[in-house]
């Protein structure tokens, strides 16, 4: 799971509340991460290898076409979460195989070392990919909007490598800076170094959940305009192809809570328990039973982020697998026997946006396709 719990357990003297959730069952919260992780990385990794019976993972015959920036964006997203799940494992590993490990970062037992250093590195990296999906999703919904605007090119992929690692690093290492303020053997007690740490994991996580449903309603707009203004109305068809892509970003979005959610009001409840003189009245049995109850629904949902986001990106991809190396060859053309007519049609919205989906239109002319462009593969809807 990813929380910034994590990097305020390698503080030895951390406060009640981290103690209350990190000391209740761990044996079994540590087998759950571990389970839910091996289970996202395994699914994951199903999901975004080659298949042969799916058109989208199938080398392009048009090897000279580049991928757009949103193809490359949701793989990015998928290799972030296999990251993030593998800092899991290897975390929840060494909890489950050396249960004195944790012990050794107290005060009373002494802390030393190698235990904290592995603490400290595992924490950062699970946070650090993390981190980087939220702004890597918020990079998506911009590049969504941009491209239907017209405004965006394929070298702005490069742009978005520059915010999205930079912003990342940059915040998760200002907020570890100040939680071991002005030592990790001896962190400063308070809520007042812990509250950055806060603020730099989880304002990221609150733009994605504010910004990205503002920018993908308003990449919908765009889209249904711009389908209008191509031949002056708007066919059934057409607004199929727009519910389908709005169909995709309510799927992408609702994954996001589900899986993020949880983090948010255990981490709100676990400030208001932080701040009362005395935890541990009944009064407040209650609070520390939601708190701990969130934390395992925390520790199954965020690492299933990358095999659940797949199943928004592509959909179920299935078990045909196609881990051929194909060569390309330059496809050579006679002017004489191309015509306008022979080149098929790409729809400029369902190929910016990667929309997946098999939607049927044949004009009364000529029949129309959409190519939809992934990284090495091209894929095509045929409409009927």
């Amino acid at each position: 799971m990813a929380s910034p719990r994590l990097e305020t357990f390698c503080c030895p003297n951390r406060d009640l509340a981290t103690e209350l959730v990190l000391d209740f069952q761990p044996v079994l919260f540590s087998a759950l991460c571990l389970g839910s992780a091996g289970l996202s990385l395994s699914l994951t990794l199903l999901q975004v290898l080659p298949k042969r019976s799916q058109g989208y993972r199938r080398l392009s015959q048009y090897p000279l076409q580049k991928p757009l920036a949103s193809s490359s964006i949701l793989l990015i997203i998928s290799l972030c979460d296999i990251l993030g799940c593998i800092g899991i494992i290897t975390r929840s590993s060494v909890w489950l195989g050396f249960p004195d490990f944790a012990a050794k970062i107290s005060i009373v037992n002494g802390t030393e070392v190698w235990p904290t250093a592995f603490c400290v590195a595992s924490a950062m990296w699970i946070q650090l990919f993390y981190s980087a999906t939220y702004w890597w999703l918020f990079c998506y919904a911009v590049d969504a909007y941009l491209v239907v605007k017209r405004s965006s090119g394929l070298s702005i992929i490069v742009l978005y490598h520059m915010l999205t690692w930079g912003l990342a690093i940059l915040l998760c290492v200002e907020g570890i800076a100040m939680l071991y303020y002005p030592s990790i053997s001896s962190c400063e007690k308070g809520l007042e170094h812990a509250v950055p740490h806060y603020i730099t994991t989880y304002v990221p996580l609150l733009l994605v959940l504010v910004a990205n449903p503002i920018l993908f309603g308003k990449t919908v707009s765009a889209v249904a305009s711009l389908l209008k203004g191509r031949q002056g109305i708007y066919t059934e068809n057409e607004r199929r192809l727009g519910t389908g892509i709005k169909l995709r970003f309510f799927k992408i979005m609702l994954v996001f809570i589900i899986c993020w959610i949880p983090n948010i009001i255990n981490e709100s409840l676990l400030f208001y328990l932080e701040l009362q003189p005395d935890m541990s009245q009944d009064l407040r049995k209650n609070v520390r039973n939601a708190a701990l109850i969130t934390w395992f629904i925390m520790g199954i949902l965020n690492p299933m982020q990358g095999f659940l986001s797949t199943l928004a990106f592509y959909g179920w991809t299935g078990w045909d697998f196609d881990l051929r190396v194909q060569k390309h060859e330059i496809p050579w053309e006679s002017p004489s026997t191309s015509t306008a007519m022979d080149r098929p049609y790409t729809n400029p919205v369902a190929a910016s946006l990667n929309y997946h989906g098999l939607v049927s239109y044949q004009p009364s002319i000529n029949r129309k396709t959409i190519r939809e462009k992934f990284s090495t593969s091209t894929v095509i809807y045929h409409f009927s």
